[in-house]
């Protein structure tokens, strides 16, 4: 199994989750000494000698490339789990994208399309992909998702990667089914990691905080258990599927916006998203 982020966060919690259950588990993360670090505590804390680290930047394509080339074997689950958040000034990747998208979504589209051979060998691999509440904030801007003309907001631009990131997860399913490749998306909550940065903290009412565990637990429940195994194209909270809401809830952000889970949306981004990739190669 793969984590993107498995150094940091609920990524850490994920990780060590996964392991302990007894899944060889390979911890995808930029910070290569970081991820080296957390790896060797996970052996000894879980007993389970498998764990490895791997280094990838999902906002270097170069690097992305390095790592399905360098991958052998096959992949029973990848969990896109790593992500930044809201950061206060609009910033680019060196192919001009804005970088909340293309760390959030772009790298990991990219990722999991070099990894799709990988997955159909495990002939009943899983994707999942860490969403957000913050989706309820907006879709994917279709004629600037690079914020080329629409002026900048930090979570407009967080939302819209979340939006694609569950979109993602929604395309696997229309897509690869044949390759006995399921994949669902998830809201891990409100909890206070270095995600938040760049807000100053969680903004979310104490009482619905949740631990780094208790964050990890859907994705956990999605990747490996054996309720959900034929569960596909779905968005997970609280180790349960989510609710479609008409609205965004304006006190709690639970539920699912109906412009996430459309099958044309999926399609229109997966196109776009291989547009972008086809550009740079």
């Amino acid at each position: 199994m793969i984590v993107t982020g498995g150094a940091s966060g609920i990524g850490i919690e994920t990780t060590s989750a996964l392991a302990a259950a007894g899944a060889t588990v390979v911890i995808a993360a930029r910070r290569q000494e970081a991820a080296a670090e957390v790896a060797a505590s996970h052996r000894v804390r879980t007993g389970n000698s498998t764990i490895q680290s791997r280094q990838l930047d999902l906002a270097d394509l170069r690097s992305v490339d390095r790592f399905v080339d360098d991958w052998e074997g096959p992949v029973h689950a990848l969990v896109n789990n790593a992500g930044i958040m809201a950061l206060p000034e609009l910033q680019r990747t060196s192919q001009g994208w804005e970088m909340q998208f293309a760390t959030n979504f772009l790298g990991h589209f990219a990722l999991t399309l070099g990894l799709r051979r990988a997955l159909a060998m495990a002939q009943g691999a899983r994707v999942v992909s860490v969403s957000s509440g913050g989706s309820l904030f907006g879709p994917v801007f279709w004629d600037d998702p690079h914020f080329h003309f629409i002026p900048y907001d930090p979570l407009l631009a967080y939302a819209q990667s979340k939006t694609a990131c569950t979109l993602l997860s929604v395309g696997i399913r229309d897509r690869w089914a044949d390759d006995g490749i399921v994949s669902n998306a998830l809201n891990p909550g409100a909890i206070a990691t270095n995600l938040q940065r760049h807000t100053g903290g969680l903004r979310t009412p104490e009482h619905l905080h949740k631990t780094p565990e208790e964050g990890a637990a859907t994705s956990v429940l999605l990747a490996a258990s054996p309720l959900v195994e034929r569960t596909n194209g779905r968005y997970f909270e609280d180790c349960a599927e989510a609710s479609i809401v008409p609205s965004r809830p304006q006190l709690r952000l639970e539920g699912v916006a109906p412009y996430v889970l459309d099958s044309a949306n999926a399609q229109r981004l997966w196109e776009m998203a291989a547009g972008f990739l086809g550009e740079c190669r």
